[in-house]
């Protein structure tokens, strides 16, 4: 796969041309040069591939050649809510998200959670996205939605039927269903959710999940039920 580089700006077949910080690390850290051929992507889905005319440290001029639209997206939207952990455990979060092809990831505000992102932090998570999304090869970019109450989250009447709540029960271990609907993961904070929160939302229609006898820190779990969802539909394929 060629080099692949984010462009915020709407492509077609033609001249471009990236600037700031993609194009410094086009011409800078990875040394292309002219001739070379490079993919670009938006975010709409799709990946254009270009061969560079000219390579300076703040512009790169390039012309895109054609246009292909892979198939690396899961069939079914999956959206995870959860509360961010901290420091560097909530980049791994988003990264791992984005390779397995969550769509929207929203950060949660519970009874025992700490992390609370504000729009900063939220363009830090943005960026960690796009990063992702250039190593693993999406062409969708996940979306990060604003920080949001639980108490409200899960009561929303536009979620997916299928909704999982990452909760130990007697009867709450996961199966892998073969199913290709839309689904929500939610997980709770260090420490998880309260009785309260857990019993409004299964009052509500959400399923408790186990994961196993040992605790699972927040990404671990929120990183294995979004890997389950995308196994299921690797074995469908």
């Amino acid at each position: 796969m060629s080099e692949r580089f984010y462009v915020n700006c709407p492509l077609e077949v033609g001249p471009t041309a990236i600037q700031g910080a993609e194009a410094h690390h086009l011409a800078v850290v990875c040394r292309l040069r002219p001739g070379d051929a490079v993919c670009l992507f938006n975010g709409d889905g799709r990946e254009y591939h270009a061969v560079i005319l000219e390579a300076g440290k703040r512009t790169v001029e390039l012309d895109v050649q054609r246009i292909e639209t892979p198939e690396r997206e899961l069939p079914f939207r999956l959206e995870v809510a959860v509360p961010l952990p901290k420091g560097d455990r909530a980049q791994v979060l988003v990264e791992k998200l984005t390779e397995l092809g969550v769509h929207r990831l929203v950060p949660l505000r519970t009874a025992r959670s700490v992390v609370h992102p504000g729009d900063a932090k939220r363009g830090k998570l943005e960026r960690w996205v796009i990063e992702a999304s250039k190593q693993c090869g999406r062409n969708l970019l996940l979306e990060v939605a604003p920080l949001t109450d639980w108490a409200s989250y899960c009561e929303r009447d536009d979620l997916p039927r299928l909704r999982w709540l990452a909760h130990p029960a007697p009867d709450g271990e996961v199966s892998l269903t073969r199913s290709r609907s839309d689904r929500v993961i939610a997980v709770g904070p260090e420490g998880g959710f309260t009785e309260e929160e857990v019993e409004r939302a299964v009052s509500l229609g959400w399923q408790r999940v186990g994961l196993g006898p040992r605790i699972l820190r927040v990404e671990t779990a929120a990183i294995t039920l979004a890997a389950l969802c995308a196994l299921s539909d690797a074995l469908e394929r």
